[in-house]
């Protein structure tokens, strides 16, 4: 009798990919325990795969997928793919795209040197900006907004996402970059907004901005017989399709594991949010996907931000 054979499936910690990936490894709770009863088990057929989730910050995923390459399954930024494409291909199913809107750049409300809609007064030499990894997408956007030709044109300073309000609210940076669901909740905490990268992105290109991706091992066609990719692939996409249909269910998890992030038990809050980042393009990127991701590493590319890529491998 063959045993199933166990990948990792690694995730940020935000809602969105917490929902995608319950219906195949089961309802986890915060410690990473199966919830009692059927929600502990997966809901769909895994395609005779078990799927073992971990959760991760997303930069911390980045440069363990650049680095070690250790990862079955992981969710990356799209700024980190041309650095990793030689080692995981990406699935059509599970990216995040702003479609209209996307991290934004936030300083205190009471700074007087800055005005919402004048991000450029971020270039200043004595202005510091958090951003949640240099290899997230939402750093490449600000870059590019603020005209990059040769590097990023400014001081920044890396931090964990949910670490970014606290370090603009105290002065220890002037500006900061959020993502995940700080993008909803941060005039709660006294900031304004300079600038929404995914609004600047579509004014500017007219597609919507990657931010992020789910990538599969290239590897594990060789460790689990031709195809497996491609079988992996459809089983994650069939998981994103059902988590959105089992809206309910998908709420219940996250009431289960709100713990230390209140903002889980704001029905409004959390359904926007979902609605924003676990869409029709996350269930597939579809060509115009596609086209947007070689858009973001052209430009990257040319402003020597990113490496180059070639063709971009999606199954």
């Amino acid at each position: 009798m063959h045993e199933t054979p166990n990948l990792t499936l690694a995730h940020s910690p935000d809602a969105d990919d917490v929902v995608m990936w319950w219906p195949i490894t089961g309802m986890r709770l915060p410690d990473g325990s199966p919830m009692d009863g059927p929600d502990g088990q997966p809901a769909i057929d895994t395609g005779g795969f078990a799927f073992d989730p971990l959760g991760e910050d997303v930069q911390v995923l980045n440069q363990r997928a650049i680095e070690q390459s250790d990862l079955d399954i992981t969710a990356i930024s799209a700024h980190a793919y041309p650095y990793l494409a030689d080692r995981y291909r990406i699935t059509a199913c599970g990216g995040s795209f702003g479609e209209g809107y996307g991290p934004k750049v936030v300083v205190r409300a009471d700074d007087p040197r800055f005005r919402s809609g004048e991000p450029q007064r971020l270039t200043g030499d004595d202005i510091k900006i958090a951003v949640p990894g240099r290899h997230t997408t939402a750093f490449l956007a600000l870059s590019l907004l603020l005209d990059a030709d040769d590097g990023p044109p400014f001081e920044f300073v890396e931090m964990r996402f949910d670490r970014i309000i606290g370090a603009v609210q105290s002065g220890a940076v002037d500006a900061g970059v959020l993502i995940h669901e700080a993008q909803l909740t941060f005039e709660d905490h006294g900031l304004q907004q300079l600038a929404e990268l995914g609004v600047w992105w579509l004014d500017e290109m007219g597609m919507p901005l990657p931010l992020g991706l789910n990538v599969v091992l290239r590897e594990l066609d060789t460790r689990h017989g031709p195809g497996a990719v491609k079988r992996i692939s459809a089983v994650l996409q069939a998981s994103v399709v059902h988590a959105r249909t089992e809206a309910a269910a998908s709420r219940r998890l996250l009431l289960a594991r709100a713990g230390d992030r209140p903002e889980w038990r704001d029905d409004a809050l959390v359904a926007k949010y979902l609605s924003m980042y676990v869409s029709e393009l996350t269930v597939d990127m579809s060509d115009s996907g596609r086209e947007a991701l070689a858009v973001l590493y052209e430009r990257g590319a040319k402003a020597k931000l990113c490496r180059a890529v070639g063709a971009i491998d999606v199954v």
